[in-house]
């Protein structure tokens, strides 16, 4: 123990469990629950090791983790725990956090519900205070140890809803959620029928939601809800499905909206080699599903995607915001080539990072443990990122608790479209669609 006196809180959620049969019905119900005490919850015996424990400054390591899928059939996100090491390097050769050095433990959540669970244990038995900038479709694995155990969750990628419903999980962007609704905004006025291509998984069912919100906010009717397996290796089929749909009304140009991860790419290749024998169609995503590194390796400004409109979370990769981080990745991991400094999954877990960041330099000298970090969290503590994102600010009901989305706080998203093979802004600012998701029907 550091000696110093800990204050045992009240502040624990009740673990939220989200199964598939029970996932729309717990979403406006899991914050009410979750703020219920855990009397039964001792974050300390005797002087045993508190979870997410760190001194005080001048003798602290700050022990952090960040995981993601790496070397797996389905989505990989390998950069976000490469980054986040590198980070680590960089910050502690500038002085670390606050004074304190940063040290950051990886692990490989494999796309897998078994090692999302196994790498949540492993961040409890190392005593890590957060759980910084990581991306996992198994919430329901991995976020009940993280709760149970009182640890932070910052700056998740979105890839859930259940990331924002939880009271232990800070999130820095608004997920699909906001991009899906602002796409479908933007979609709406130019489009015949739009099809959602996307998994047939629990993740994948909150999809359609959001993207009909957006096209009902301009009069528009609801998406065509194509799902495929998660695991499938090749398109044929659900493409087809989709360019029959997409290609339905004669009179005006369908739209195809791919949101399949990784698996995005093998789904244009099925979907190119389809679309000759088809009336044209236009092709749309998210930023997460496409990239610039997706769009380079599918053809430039000959990929289907020449035209596209992408929403995303941030600035686009070019933006002069993004130069401290190159400059990061520049010094402690140039010659990383699984950190891209125009992937999502990066941007996010150095958004998360800046939210740690701006945590522990709060705490002044005081404890940093995963009780104090959540407590300057719930405290009201305001994160400013570089006008990379709205300031963020984290409490009790956010502005889509009405729709089960309560700790989503920041509802910004940036519209780009793809000119000449690269992705510039289409327009300049932020679009905010937070009226547009309180009409969301998530039931």
């Amino acid at each position: 123990m550091t000696g110093r006196r800990r204050t045992r809180s009240t502040d624990l959620p009740v673990p939220v469990r989200h199964a598939r049969g029970a996932a729309r019905k717990t979403r406006r119900g899991s914050v009410r629950a979750a703020w219920a005490l855990v009397a039964g919850v001792s974050l300390v015996a005797g002087c045993g090791v508190v979870p997410g424990t760190s001194s005080g400054a001048g003798d602290a390591t700050v022990t952090v983790m960040t995981w993601a899928p790496s070397d797996t059939s389905g989505t990989n996100k390998p950069g976000m725990p490469a980054f986040a090491q590198a980070y680590a390097r960089w910050i502690n050769a500038h002085g670390g956090l606050g004074g304190r050095k940063l040290k950051v433990l990886t692990c490989n959540e494999r796309n897998d519900s078994v090692a999302a669970a196994e790498c949540a244990r492993q961040a409890v038995k190392q005593n890590v205070v957060a759980v910084v900038g990581s991306y996992s479709l198994y919430a329901e694995s991995y976020l009940p140890t993280l709760e149970g155990a009182g640890i932070p969750y910052i700056g998740g990628y979105g890839a859930t809803n259940a990331e924002f419903t939880s009271p232990l999980s800070y999130p820095v962007n608004g997920g699909q959620p906001t991009l899906l609704a602002g796409l479908g905004r933007e979609l709406a006025g130019d489009c015949g029928p739009v099809v959602l291509v996307r998994p047939d998984t629990i993740s994948g069912d909150e999809l359609p939601p959001m993207l009909d919100s957006g096209l009902k906010a301009r009069d528009h009717g609801a998406a065509i809800d194509e799902r495929a397996a998660d695991d499938t290796t090749e398109y044929a089929t659900p493409s087809t499905r989709a360019l029959t749909a997409a290609s339905a009304d004669p009179l005006r140009k369908g739209c195809v909206i791919p949101a399949l991860g990784d698996s995005t790419g093998t789904f244009m290749d099925s979907f190119r080699r389809a679309r000759d024998t088809y009336p044209a169609v236009r092709t749309a995503a998210t930023l997460g599903n496409v990239d610039q590194t997706v769009i380079n390796a599918s053809g430039g400004a000959s990929s289907p995607y020449e035209g596209a409109y992408v929403t995303g979370w941030y600035p686009a990769s070019s933006d002069a915001r993004w130069a401290t981080m190159k400059k990061a990745i520049s010094e402690q991991a140039f010659d990383d080539n699984r950190i891209d400094p125009a992937d999502a999954g990066v941007q996010t877990t150095w958004i998360g990072y800046t939210v740690l960041k701006a945590v522990v330099e709060s705490l002044g000298d005081g404890d940093v443990t995963s009780e104090t970090v959540r407590h300057a969290l719930n405290g009201g503590l305001k994160v400013t990122t570089g006008g990379l994102t709205p300031t963020l600010q984290w409490g009790f009901q956010g502005k889509l608790a009405s729709i089960g989305l309560s700790r989503l706080v920041n509802t910004e998203v940036t519209l780009q479209v793809v000119r000449n093979g690269q992705l510039v802004p289409a327009r300049k600012g932020f679009t905010n669609v937070t009226d547009t998701l309180k009409d969301a029907d998530v039931d």
